[in-house]
C-alpha cells in the first residue's frame, strides 16, 4: 500500500504530512526548551515565542539549501522553488537557518545566544527524528535496494533513475530517524546532568559533532540520490567540516574559558549594566 502524503484536505486547503509531522516536531523541541529554561529560571514562555521565529527562518535556511543542492531541476521548474506541499527540504539549511533564527531573538531580547541554543539543542534532534517520518509519506529518502524484511515499497513514479526495475528499498529516513532519536537521549541527559566543567554552548556544540556523524554514515551508505561535489555526497564533507569546527570550539573554549562562559544552573543570565555615560533608551 502506497503512503499518502495528504494528511488531510479541507476545500481548497490541502494539508500535508510533512507539515504536520514539522510543526509536531518544533512543539516537541519548544516543550523541552521550556523545561530546560525554566530550570534556570527563566520564564518557559520564552521558548514558546523563539518556536514561531525558529520554525520560520529553519523552514527558509532548509528550502534554500534544497533548491542550491536541486539548481538544474529548478533553473528549469522555477515556479516549483516554493511550493506548500512541504517537499524537499535541506536539514543543514534547515540547522543555519534555526540558529540564526535563536541568534536574532537572543540579540532582540537580550538573551544569551549560547545558553538558548543549549536548550534548544536536544529537541532539534528530536524534531529531526520525527520530521523524517514525512520522508515515508513523499516516498523519498530511501537507499538501494534491498531484500531484507524491513524494506519499503516504493510506487514506480518515486523510483530513482537506474531503479525503475526495482520495488523495495532501504528505508534510510527510518535510519536516520533513529540515529537521531538515540542523539536527542544523549544530549538531552547531558543537558540535563552535566554540570561540572560546563560551559554555555557545549550542549549544542555536542549536537554539532553527533548529528554529523550520523548524516557521514547515512549520505555515505544509503543515499543513492545524494547531492555530490567532485563524486563525493556535499553532505559528507559538510559533516566534516562541521565535526571538525566544532571539535575545535569546544577543545579551545574549555582551554580558554572565561568566568562568563562557565555553566551554572539555576541562575538566569542577566545582560550586563551600561556604562555610566552610556545613553539611556
Amino acid at each position: 500500500m502506497q503512503p499518502n502524503p495528504v494528511f488531510l484536505r479541507l476545500g481548497p486547503l490541502t494539508i500535508y504530512w510533512y507539515g504536520v509531522l514539522i510543526i509536531a516536531g518544533s512543539m516537541l523541541a519548544a516543550y523541552i526548551a521550556s523545561k530546560l529554561s525554566a530550570r534556570n529560571g527563566h520564564d518557559p514562555e520564552i521558548a514558546w515565542t523563539l518556536l514561531i521565529v525558529v520554525l520560520f527562518a529553519g523552514i527558509v535556511g532548509a528550502r534554500v539549501y534544497h533548491i542550491i543542492s536541486s539548481w538544474d531541476y529548478y533553473m528549469a521548474n522555477p515556479g516549483k522553488m516554493f511550493s506548500f506541499q512541504m517537499a524537499g527540504f535541506g536539514i543543514y539549511g534547515a540547522v543555519l537557518g534555526g540558529l540564526v533564527g535563536v541568534w536574532v531573538f537572543a540579540k532582540h531580547q537580550k538573551l544569551r545566544f549560547l545558553e538558548w541554543a543549549d536548550y534548544c539543542a536536544p529537541g532539534l534532534l528530536l524534531a529531526q527524528a520525527i520530521g523524517r517520518w514525512g520522508n515515508f509519506f513523499n516516498q523519498e529518502l530511501y537507499g538501494p535496494p534491498t531484500d531484507l524484511p524491513w524494506g519499503i515499497y516504493i510506487s514506480p513514479a518515486n523510483r530513482l533513475p537506474g531503479f525503475e526495475s526495482f520495488e523495495r528499498f532501504h528505508p534510510t529516513f527510518f535510519y536516520e530517524s533513529m540515529l537521531n532519536l538515540i542523539g536527542f537521549a544523549i544530549l538531552l541527559y547531558l543537558a540535563r546532568k552535566w554540570k561540572r566543567g560546563r560551559l554555555w554552548g557545549d550542549i549544542i556544540f555536542v549536537y554539532g559533532l553527533i548529528y554529523p556523524v550520523i548524516r557521514f554514515f547515512i549520505e555515505g551508505y544509503f543515499r543513492p540520490d545524494a547531492w555530490k561535489i567532485a563524486g563525493i555526497p556535499t553532505a559528507q564533507i559538510v559533516s566534516v567540516v562541521l565535526f571538525v569546527f566544532f571539535g575545535a570550539l569546544l577543545l579551545i573554549r574549555h582551554k580558554l574559558q572565561r568566568p562568563s562562559m562557565v555553566y551554572v544552573p539555576g541562575e538566569p543570565w542577566v545582560p550586563p549594566a551600561p556604562e555610566a555615560g552610556d545613553d539611556q533608551a
